[in-house]
């Protein structure tokens, strides 16, 4: 009895009892291996790309190198604030803007007609069998190639080519944007109407109706925004690609900043690159509130 009365008293003296805790079995990620297999494969190819594009980032910190760093941010301050700089400044923001917004128009204008090309779901060949489906292969393979010229070559080489023809200013930069961008925008448009919903589009096509009726009444309600949204981004792209051009004479705050630098004018560079970040958060702002908009 009074050995019954102490373990009941004392119940942990019958041996060790195992907590839930300790049943369960230890838990871990399935994909360790595989994300560590991938981070050693990633280094091992990067590295030696680092080494082969001469990336040292111990060189910056070198006291020689401090140094003339150090000098040349000098030259910035302050930034030029005077009347006539800041009026050329205003006719280069100006430059800008509108070599970005007429290059994405222009752009839009040439790819929405290759975009739609391009598109399988507004193939009326594609329907059936019927003596036009080659034909109709064949005119796609076409729209395929002629917008991968488009946007293989960047708007820099473009503009370099194009400031030969027009001369120094914003027409060729303006041309420049509307090619490399009308092959970015065509391609990414038949991409977005071929990842829709494209069974309206194929039902008004069996019903009768031509390419055009179809992408209006059948692809461009459920894909509009997302056509917009992508539109507004690139424009925001332009902006920024505008002013580089502006380096090799195609106009805008690019050109006023490449002659500034040749000048060794550090105060007018820093005016130009404040009202160039400016800009961009501009540009960043109208394309978030128009996104926005749509939303």
């Amino acid at each position: 009895m009074c050995q019954t009365f102490r373990m009941a008293l004392h119940p942990l003296d019958q041996g060790p009892v195992e907590s839930s805790e300790m049943q369960q079995p230890v838990r871990r990620d399935p994909a360790a291996r595989h994300r560590l297999t991938s981070l050693v494969l990633a280094l091992l190819i990067i590295w030696p790309l680092l080494r082969i594009a001469q990336f040292d980032p111990a060189v910056i910190f070198e006291a020689n190198n401090l140094e003339v760093f150090g000098n040349f941010l000098k030259q910035f301050f302050p930034p030029q604030t005077s009347q006539d700089f800041l009026l050329l400044l205003l006719k280069a923001v100006i430059e800008t803007l509108a070599m970005a917004t007429a290059g994405i128009a222009l752009a839009v204008v040439l790819a929405v007609p290759l975009g739609l090309l391009l598109s399988h779901s507004l193939s009326i060949s594609r329907l059936g069998p019927g003596p036009g489906r080659r034909l109709g292969q064949g005119i796609r393979t076409i729209a395929r190639l002629l917008l991968l010229f488009l946007r293989g070559i960047p708007e820099i080489v473009w503009a370099l080519l194009l400031v030969r023809v027009f001369g120094l200013g914003p027409a060729a930069g303006v041309l420049a944007l509307a090619i490399t961008y009308s092959g970015m925008l065509g391609k990414v448009y038949s991409e977005i109407l071929e990842a829709s919903d494209t069974r309206p589009a194929r039902a008004l096509l069996l019903a009768g109706s031509g390419r055009g009726m179809a992408f209006l009444y059948g692809l461009l309600p459920g894909t509009a925004q997302e056509l917009t949204s992508y539109t507004i981004y690139r424009w925001e792209c332009a902006v920024r690609a505008s002013v580089i051009m502006g380096f090799v004479g195609a106009g805008g705050l690019g050109q006023l900043m490449d002659q500034s630098m040749k000048m060794l004018n550090g105060s007018e560079v820093s005016s130009i690159v404040i009202v160039f970040l400016i800009l961009v958060l501009m540009a960043d702002a109208i394309s978030f509130f128009c996104r926005k908009l749509l939303a």
